[in-house]
Parts: C-alpha cells; structure tokens; sequence
C-alpha cells in the first residue's frame, strides 16, 4: 500500500475535500482553479456528509457554500465521477441544486427566482470516451451561440480529465498544474512534492499520510478502495467485451461487402477486357482473399492497441498488476512492461 491515500476513493476524496478540519484544502484548490477570476475567503458545507449519487459509490458529490473577498456568495459541486453518461448526470445534480435554492411558494413573485450561481467542478479520473470531452480542462458556460458571450454566471461546468493531464512535476508551471499533479499521482508518491514552495501542500501531506490513519479510518479507507477497483475492473472488462463484439461484427461485415465489391470488380473487368472467365473469376477471389487477410491482421492488431490502451487506463487509476490484467485481458507479463 502505497503511503499517501488515493484522493479518488469516495473516502479519500471526502477526507481531503469534504470535512472542517481540511477546509483549508477545497478553500486554496478552488482559488488556484479559479486564479484570476474571484478569490474564496470562506466556504461552509451544506451537508454534513457528503451524498453519493448511487447505491454503489461509483462518484461523490461534496456541496458548499462559498463566500469572496468582494462579499459575492457562489455554490460549489464537487464532483468525483467515473460513472457512464457522466454528462448529463452533473446536469441534472446542477440543475437539481438550482431548484433547492428556488422559492416554489412565492412563485409569483419576482424574487422568487434570484438564486445563487452554481459551479459544478467535476474530476474524471479516467479516459472520457466522450466528443464533449477531448482536453484535460473543459470548462462550460452559458453563452450567445454566435458572439461566444457569456450570458449569465448562474450555472458554469468545469471537467477535469486527469489522464489527460500529461505534465511531469518539473514541467508544472502555475499553483493549479500542482494541485493536478499531485492528486493524480498522490497513491505512487514517495513523497509530496511542492512543499518547499507553498506551505498548503504541507497540510495536504500531514491529511493524505496513510501512516497516519487510524485503525477505524484505516477499514473504512481500504473498503473504499475496494469498491472502486472492483467497478473499474469490471467496467473495463465489460468495455473490452463490447469492443471485441463490435470488431467481430464489423469484421463480418466488411469481409461480406468485400466479396461482393471483389465479385463485381471481377466481372466488370471480365466483360472490358474480354479475358477468359476462369482468370477473371480467379482474380476477383483472389483480392477478396486478399483484402479479408488484411482486415484480419488490421483488427487483430487495433485489438491489441485497445487493450494496451485499456490496461494504461487502469495503471493510472492505482490498480494491481493482476486486476489490470484481468480488466484489460492482457498478460500480466505485458502489463508490467507499460509501466
């Protein structure tokens, strides 16, 4: 087990992100985050726990209040998602916060709708196999289609995709490209970087120390490392499964359509060039055989490529040599040479 817990477990994330005593943390990772745009002086939690979003833990959402130095008050969501359909999900938890916040009694009334901007900030601490997604950082906000302006503060997004994130410690420029580096890395550090050059890193260190847990602490962290290495391997190897049908089916198809364009080919030419039927025939089998042979080969090997590409996901996630093995298929011999 490595020394520092892994920030991306529902009990991980709570404890760094999601309790009074480590309030300092949200409070300087929101700013750097933020830099350049508002500065968070105080935060207040809405819920004293936070509230998985389903029965089986795969995400936690951490809700709070947040207050600037200019006296504008803003809410935070912050989300640790590896769920499918991820998108719309933060949607509807935003929207879902926007709702609380309205009057429904006083209708009617004008006022009844000022509520408070809501920032959903989202950690994906996977390969987003989404359009919508393409970059480490992602951020969305109510604009003019055409102008590009911004219309209202009242409901902004902002994805982070971790495997995206491709900086080594030495490359990482701003306060906010540690904040990343860190929490993506945190589970295989030997030791935490930065401290010597901001002092909150020091606390992160003292709070993520896995030495330090208590024996109780200790339980409840490992069951939920547990829940989350399970549900990745398995969605993992559902993923692969898909993929694999899908290859198959494709692989019929294409050899099907490639016969009949051989056959058609093969006959068109038979009739402009007047050669013998026998050759004609021959030639056409022969491309068919041909291009199959290629296709096969092609697939085999995106196959491959897509395992090892499944198999690099998991290694970054913290999982064992064998569950990697087992969520991606591959041998655990080339496994370990990925790393």
């Amino acid at each position: 087990m490595g020394k520092y817990i892994n920030p991306f477990t529902d009990w991980g994330f709570k404890r760094l992100f999601g309790q009074e005593f480590s309030k300092p943390l949200l409070i300087s990772f929101l700013n750097d985050l933020l830099v350049d745009e508002l500065h968070v002086k105080d935060l207040t939690f809405r819920d004293k726990e936070l509230l998985p979003p389903t029965k089986d833990q795969r995400g936690i959402i951490c809700d709070v209040y947040c207050e600037t130095d200019t006296g504008d008050r803003f809410i935070v969501e912050m989300q640790n998602r590896w769920q499918p359909n991820f998108l719309d999900r933060s949607i509807c938890y935003a929207c879902r916060s926007i709702l609380d916040q309205v009057d429904k009694g006083r209708a009617e009334r004008e006022d009844a709708y000022k509520f408070l901007p809501v920032y959903t900030i989202c950690f994906m601490n996977y390969m987003p196999h989404t359009d919508e997604v393409s970059k480490f950082r992602t951020d969305i906000v109510l604009a003019d289609k055409d102008t590009k302006a911004q219309v209202s503060n009242k409901l902004r997004f902002i994805y982070l995709a971790l495997p995206l994130f491709e900086k080594k410690a030495e490359e990482c420029v701003t306060d906010f490209e540690k904040w990343i580096y860190v929490l993506k890395h945190m589970e295989a550090l030997s030791r935490m970087p930065f401290t010597a050059q901001k002092e909150i890193f020091k606390q992160l260190e003292d709070y993520a120390d896995s030495h330090r847990l208590t024996k109780k602490e200790w339980e409840a962290y490992e069951n939920s490392l547990w829940v989350v290495r399970d549900n990745m391997a398995c969605m993992a190897a559902a993923e692969r499964e898909a993929r694999e049908k899908g290859h198959a089916e494709g692989h019929a198809e294409g050899r099907a359509e490639g016969m009949k364009q051989g056959r058609a080919e093969g006959r068109a030419e038979g009739r402009a060039e007047g050669r013998a039927e026998g050759r004609a025939e021959g030639r056409a089998e022969g491309r068919a055989e041909g291009r199959a042979e290629g296709r096969a080969e092609g697939m085999k090997q995106g196959r491959a490529e897509e395992k090892k590409a499944i198999a690099r996901n998991l290694l970054a996630m913290g999982l064992t040599i064998e569950q990697v093995a087992q969520g991606s298929g591959l041998p655990i011999e080339e496994v370990k040479g990925l790393q």
